[in-house]
């Protein structure tokens, strides 16, 4: 398998005809773990959808694993989706599943191993998430860090090629969302896996990324290493960085005036 994992080619990712992305140019290396950064709203997990075939390209290619979406059937697409992962923003666990279930369904679905492989395999997934002694519980007994590390085992459920995660840490007070960056971490280095991981949160892009592409202005305008980040005098990226707002517009700042004034 080539080490480009992901290929993203002038590609355009839209809900409608109007495109949220346009020009999209992205490759996804093994052993990488790149951050997709931006304000609220900017096309990052559209970028996301994007990169797992949830959303069909307007323009442009894009290879998942070295295979163009477009030329599969949902059929050959989901079985090339089996080779990642994906941990949802809201972590999307089945409420009426224990926590072992839901670790166990794409198991089920994707392997052909009988029910005792499936339960070591799951209690295996939970323990690396520090889940273990509570698979039998539902997801409404779990904390908001807790469920994060539940749906974060299911993702891994089938030792993905590239694990996705879409704003992992959303929701969480700083404290877990600093132990789910370490455990990400740790992950990565003990399975050697390569994450893609969307978020806004200033202190896990740099407390995890390898590299940093910042999304904006409906396309990506920064992709570099996250020194190289830190460092960069273009206006969206330095504001980020030091959380800044953007300058209002003229019009904007003209809007305001008259508003102020009446």
């Amino acid at each position: 398998m080539s080490d480009q994992l992901l290929e993203m080619e002038g590609v355009a990712l839209g809900y409608t005809a109007e495109p949220v992305l346009r020009g999209i140019d992205l490759v996804v290396r093994r052993g990488e773990l790149v951050v997709i950064a931006g304000g609220s709203g900017c096309g990052k997990s559209t970028l996301l959808k994007g990169a797992v075939g949830l959303l069909q390209p307007l323009e442009g290619t894009i290879r998942l694993l070295g295979t163009d979406l477009a030329n599969l059937d949902e059929e050959d697409l989901n079985r090339l989706r089996s080779h990642t992962g994906l941990l949802f923003q809201g972590g999307a666990l089945l409420n009426s599943l224990t926590v072992a279930e839901n670790v166990a369904l794409p198991i089920s679905q994707h392997a052909r191993l009988p029910p005792g492989a499936v339960k070591l395999l799951v209690r295996m997934k939970l323990a690396q998430v520090g889940l273990e002694a509570d698979l039998d519980k539902l997801p409404s007994e779990l904390s908001g860090g807790m469920r994060k590390r539940a749906a974060l085992a299911r993702a891994m459920a089938l030792d993905p090629d590239l694990l996705l995660c879409d704003e992992p840490s959303a929701g969480l007070d700083p404290v877990t969302a600093a132990s789910l960056d370490r455990l990400l971490l740790d992950l990565r280095q003990a399975m050697s896996m390569t994450l893609l991981v969307v978020t806004h949160e200033l202190s896990s892009i740099e407390a995890i990324a390898d590299r940093v592409v910042m999304v904006a202005d409906g396309g990506i305008v920064f992709d570099g290493s996250l020194d190289e980040a830190r460092r960069s005098e273009l206006p969206v990226v330095k504001d980020f960085f030091e959380r800044r707002a953007s300058e209002p517009s003229t019009a904007g700042r003209s809007m305001l005036e008259r508003f102020l004034q009446q």
